[in-house]
């Protein structure tokens, strides 16, 4: 994505109804190219979380990667830490929960197998292009 783009799709960011946390979480994903980044909104429809961030990565490699960017972005930013994380090892699924909401980076694989979006499909959906 060209420099003009990435400005776009960064106002946009700005510009979305999302908390501050949610914000950082998706600008550091895109930051390290994530694919096809989707925020879910399950406040009023779940009592398990208010946001779901989804996205994927092309390698193992990438989806710590991404993981990592999160934590890292949302610690120095705004001091957030997660409660808790999972998935590191086999880097297939990565789930880093922040409680009011939780960071999902699959594999493009596993992402189509689990498809959380299909089954929030009530859910206020927000989509961000490709990492750039």
């Amino acid at each position: 994505m060209k420099k003009d783009e990435s400005d776009r799709v960064l106002d946009d960011l700005r510009q979305r109804r999302l908390p501050a946390a949610i914000k950082a979480a998706v600008a550091a994903l895109l930051d390290k190219k994530a694919e096809k980044v989707t925020v879910l909104k399950l406040k009023g429809l779940s009592e398990m979380t208010d946001y779901l961030v989804i996205c994927h990565g092309g390698s193992a490699r990438q989806n710590r990667a991404l993981a990592d960017a999160v934590r890292d972005g949302l610690k120095r930013g705004l001091r957030r830490l997660p409660l808790g994380s999972e998935g590191e090892a086999a880097a297939e699924w990565i789930l880093v929960d922040y409680v009011d909401f939780i960071v999902n980076v699959f594999s493009a694989e596993r992402r189509q197998r689990y498809a959380l979006e299909k089954l929030w499909m009530d859910a206020k959906r927000y989509d961000f292009p490709a990492g750039f």
